[in-house]
């Protein structure tokens, strides 16, 4: 495992919000929204619109200059605060779909306040695209922020512009509900829930350069086609295209929805430029503090975060834990693989009392696991930990990164399965990291005590020992207890970082026969 250590850095603030809020039933008469001509295929008929399709248009603007897109916004799209936007609503009879019994329904989304980059939106119905025209007609302004008669646009709103992104609703809790479960907006961020969940993380197409000094490149999906759900439909698929000054890129999605929400991803990148620091399946998350790391914090709360770990499977089958810090300066973490089996950024605390927030709900956000498709080759798990001052801020990315640039004018294939659930998709018998703790040692400040707490499932207490490793300090103790809670053991482990300002450390739990019983815990120390 390699490791970087960085100064602090002027950052852009992560895409934390959605448009949409709660979810809302769907309601009112059923009314048409407008839709232009069927699009042309390149070199083919429009009746053969499919992913191929995409992909050549990729292809084709990878091979010319980017081209930003942005809007040049008008009222009531234009000058709006966070209050204001969330005040213009999608109306629900308007949605895609709306009334047909598909099983999905979509809220398209409107320009304004952080978004200004243009989205063009297609529906895909038996293999022809067709655009669906921007029409501010379909959105309620209510009358407490615009002065419009009955929630209504007014006359003379703009019909040039294009959407912001789109929400997608399924009945995933209840039959007769269509709940938001799904949005694409902003870049090209994503977010996801599973039944009985709450939006937390985010996923992204590409991430660009997360966390460098040179500055973050952002790529924006500026094309999407929603291909049409047969009735009653369980699955609904996406493609996009993806643009940016160094790199095009198509991308599908085939999203199921349930008790686990699965998205099978395929994506297909033709680089204008090398790109060394590019980040394959990207996760962004927001990590302030838990009892490991509350040092400073004032707060009523026991724990206050979307994920609490990064969690891995190396392509030789080891599982690590990866506690998430919120550290006092910039920190990078590669965990070099070869073909990684998964990863993910995972919430593993799904008690209230876990961290005692009534409206934030912490223990309902989803984890969000990638599962390669394929060979990755070389490369590392990385992932990004930036310093925060509060919890309304993403500072947490998790991304693969290939050891080798991709390549400019060629193309570059990367699939995956992206699970949205409260676990990830993975239940070896080995005992699990279940919670970390640490605090200044009893004896002498100038060292640590770290406790890390295993569910051990069906393993025996008995047998079990605790090795532990630090690639600088030393380790002073280490000790394994039987907890009066059923099923759990506890590693306490004395650290003294001696004149070391970073230190990463390293546990695993073995049975009588020196095998690995448990998953390896790795945590990085940092002098603050």
């Amino acid at each position: 495992m390699a490791s970087t250590r960085i100064a602090a850095l002027d950052r852009r603030s992560m895409l934390w919000m959605t448009a949409g809020g709660c979810a809302l039933a769907a309601s009112g008469a059923v009314a048409e929204v407008l839709v232009g001509e069927a699009e042309p295929a390149p070199g083919e008929s429009p009746a053969a619109f499919s992913f191929d399709t995409v992909i050549e248009l990729a292809r084709e603007a990878a091979a010319g200059a980017f081209e930003e897109q942005r809007l040049a916004l008008r009222a009531p799209f234009a000058d709006l605060d966070y209050d204001r936007y969330r005040a213009i609503r999608p109306r629900p009879e308007q949605r895609l779909w709306h009334g047909e019994q598909r099983g999905f329904e979509v809220d398209l989304l409107p320009p304004g306040m952080l978004y200004h980059d243009r989205v063009d939106i297609s529906v895909v119905t038996d293999g022809t695209a067709t655009a669906v025209a921007f029409d501010p007609d379909i959105f309620h302004y209510h009358p407490d922020h615009f002065p419009y008669a009955d929630g209504a646009a007014p006359a003379d709103a703009p019909r040039d512009l294009g959407y912001s992104g789109f929400r997608v609703r399924f009945p995933i809790n209840q039959p007769d509900v269509l709940d938001e479960f799904l949005v694409f907006q902003g870049a090209s961020y994503f977010r996801a829930v599973a039944r009985d969940q709450l939006y937390g993380l985010s996923a992204r197409g590409l991430a660009l350069g997360a966390g460098s000094s040179e500055g973050e490149e952002f790529p924006v999906f500026r094309r999407f086609w929603i291909y049409r759900p047969e009735p009653d439909a369980t699955t609904i698929r996406i493609q996009a295209l993806l643009d940016s000054p160094s790199v095009a890129g198509a991308f599908e999605f085939e999203v199921q929805p349930g008790a686990e929400t699965t998205m099978d991803v395929r994506s297909v990148l033709f680089p204008r430029t090398d790109l060394p620091s590019a980040g394959i399946a990207p996760l962004t998350s927001m990590y302030f503090f838990d009892p490991k790391s509350r040092a400073g914090i004032d707060d009523y709360r026991n724990a206050v975060h979307d994920s609490a770990g990064l969690q891995m499977i190396t392509g030789a089958g080891e599982r690590l834990w990866r506690p998430l810090d919120n550290p006092a300066t910039l920190q990078f973490s590669a965990f070099v693989d070869r073909d990684p089996q998964g990863f993910g950024l995972v919430q593993r605390g799904r008690d209230f009392a876990r961290y005692e927030d009534a409206e934030a709900r912490y223990e309902r956000r989803p984890s969000a696991w990638v599962t390669p498709q394929g060979d990755w080759g070389e490369g590392a798990v990385t992932l990004v930990e930036i310093p925060t001052a509060n919890e309304f801020h993403d500072n947490i990315v998790a991304f693969w990164r290939p050891a080798h640039a991709l390549a400019a004018g060629a193309e570059h294939r990367f699939d995956y399965r992206l699970h949205w659930s409260d676990q990830p998709p993975d239940s070896p018998p080995l005992a699990r990291v279940a919670a970390t703790r640490g605090g200044a040692s009893v004896n002498d400040p100038a060292r640590r005590s770290l406790i890390i707490d295993f569910e051990l499932g069906d393993l025996a207490f008995d047998g079990l020992e605790p090795r532990a490793s630090a690639s600088a300090g030393t380790i002073t103790s280490l000790t394994l207890t039987r907890l009066p809670t059923t099923g759990r053991a506890r590693a306490a482990l004395g650290f003294d970082p001696e004149e070391a300002e970073l230190a990463e450390l390293r546990l695993v739990l073995v049975d009588a026969e020196g095998r690995r019983a448990s998953e390896t815990w790795l945590a990085r120390w940092t002098r603050r």
